[in-house]
């Protein structure tokens, strides 16, 4: 009796394995190895695990927009489930992988990296009034390290 149990209870893990392992797969270990990142000064962990959830959200969308004609494909489940052990395992490190072959040479060929921290002002008076308000918030002493430190770049030939 206790056997046929224990079998019983097998055949269910085994018809329900994508179910059991695609959480586990696809968002705890992701989710832990990500805090992990964190807390490292390593860039290759953060450019992994940013990647991933990237992609991760990506495949998220991809399911809701397409839920209907998801559901009449049956082996869905186990594809994501591969797909997502190749992103996450770091024997295959696939979200780097993405990245380093797909998304890096499209946004380095176009420069497009820097359009999040270069603010775009369109008259001077725009600049002069943002100027301003950070003077007003924090004071000239901070104003001026900010020039300064700009200087200190552009003579060692950095940027900010």
């Amino acid at each position: 009796m206790v056997s046929s149990g224990v079998a019983t209870l097998a055949k269910l893990i085994l018809q329900n394995f994508d179910s059991i392992l695609g959480p586990i797969v696809s968002l705890v270990y992701p989710l832990c190895e990500s805090i992990r990142a964190i807390e490292t000064k390593s860039p290759e962990d953060d450019q992994q695990w940013l990647t991933y959830w990237i992609l991760y959200s990506m495949i998220t969308l991809f399911e809701l927009t397409f839920a209907k004609a998801i559901e009449w494909i049956p082996i869905w489940s186990y594809v994501k489930l591969i797909v997502t052990c190749w992103l996450v395992l770091p024997y295959f490190s696939g979200a780097a992988c993405v990245y380093e072959n797909l998304v890096r040479p499209y946004i380095v060929k176009r420069e497009a990296i820097n359009i999040w921290y270069v603010p775009r002002f369109g008259k001077q008076e725009d600049i002069l009034t943002a100027a301003r308000k950070y003077i007003a918030e924090h004071g000239t002493a901070d104003f001026e390290e900010i020039i300064n430190e700009a200087r200190r770049g552009s003579k060692s030939g950095k940027r900010l």
